[in-house]
């Protein structure tokens, strides 16, 4: 699908640049080209598409449905759903948890979302589309799907909504009903102007993610020596997929920096499970994640909620190394 633009990069860099398609910065700028305006491009159309769906479900609204109505286990799902068309980072989607245990959803559903929303996101399937296909793509988001769901459900059967802040607390405790917004009825023609200028506004927001993390990939696809990353995560050592999701956990980012990093491992030899593994722990887990919830809830909790997560995502990762 992108033949016409990896001939592009191969002008600018072998031709205009005169740099050798053997040489280390030749094969380097030649996948930083490539690879950001692709990703640039696949971003941005499925940012609109993802906006259009938003556009009809405003977040006040999603919050106060999932509050009043008995859904027998469905909620589960429509959360799980809900993360995958925000386009939010592990930070970033703390508040809309944040407004979600405010508004009286039940943990378990929260930390559904929570769990759901860093890992599959337009942007994230965006990127992994054009890094390994959409074969694999749907495989991830299905995967992502089902690994909120469990951990949602997993961490509601815990009951630990005692070890939420005093303060959150209070609020619940002391929460009233919030009185219905009046949806503006606007036609798709009318929204789409806003739709394409927040999808700009999404890219360019993650632009600066998706330059160095590609630099970095770019750089690591033409220095770094073939086998390298074999003697330390590999299909031969048990231990490689655990270690992959705890090296990410430090390694805060978003999923436009991270997949083309990810990229380069597989390339480099690194099973694609164990590659994954180790993305969803940069992008899924962080340490600016859990200073963030210690608003809200104990260090007890924090633990309780990366254990659980990180399990899961060392599950998928041998399970994708079954699969792939």
């Amino acid at each position: 699908m992108f033949n016409w633009l990896q001939q592009i990069a191969n002008w600018i860099i072998y031709s205009i640049f005169g740099l050798s398609p053997q040489s280390h910065w030749g094969q380097s700028l030649n996948f930083f080209v490539f690879d950001t305006i692709k990703i640039a491009i696949l971003l941005f159309v499925i940012t609109v598409v993802m906006g259009i769906v938003n556009s009809y479900f405003p977040v006040d609204k999603v919050r106060n449905f999932l509050s009043r109505n008995k859904m027998y286990g469905l909620e589960y799902l429509f959360a799980s759903s809900f993360g995958v068309i925000t386009p939010f980072c592990s930070c970033s989607s703390v508040p809309l948890f944040i407004g979600f245990v405010k508004g009286g959803i039940p943990l378990g559903i929260t930390f559904t979302y929570l769990i759901t929303a860093p890992l599959v996101n337009e942007v994230a399937i965006a990127i992994f589309a054009g890094a390994f296909g959409f074969k694999v793509t749907a495989l991830y988001v299905g995967t992502g799907i089902v690994l909120g769901i469990i951990g949602g459900f997993v961490l509601g059967k815990l009951k630990l909504e005692k070890h939420l802040s005093p303060w959150v607390q209070n609020i619940i405790t002391n929460a009233q009903t919030e009185e219905e917004l009046q949806e503006e009825r606007l036609t798709l023609i009318q929204r789409m102007p806003l739709i394409l200028k927040e999808a700009f506004n999404i890219v360019k927001g993650v632009s600066l993610y998706i330059i160095i993390g590609i630099a970095i990939g770019g750089l690591m696809h033409g220095f770094l020596p073939t086998g390298f990353f074999e003697h330390y995560i590999n299909k031969g050592q048990w231990y490689a997929v655990p270690l992959a999701v705890l090296m990410g956990v430090p390694m805060y980012s978003n999923a436009a920096g991270v997949i083309p990093v990810v990229q380069v491992l597989v390339a480099k030899g690194v099973p694609l499970g164990t590659a994954i593994a180790f993305m969803m722990g940069v992008i899924g887990l962080s340490l600016p994640e859990a200073m963030l919830l210690k608003k809200i809830m104990n260090w007890k909790m924090i633990a309780i909620y990366f254990g659980t997560t990180a399990f899961f995502m060392i599950l998928s990762g041998y399970i994708f190394n079954i699969i792939l």
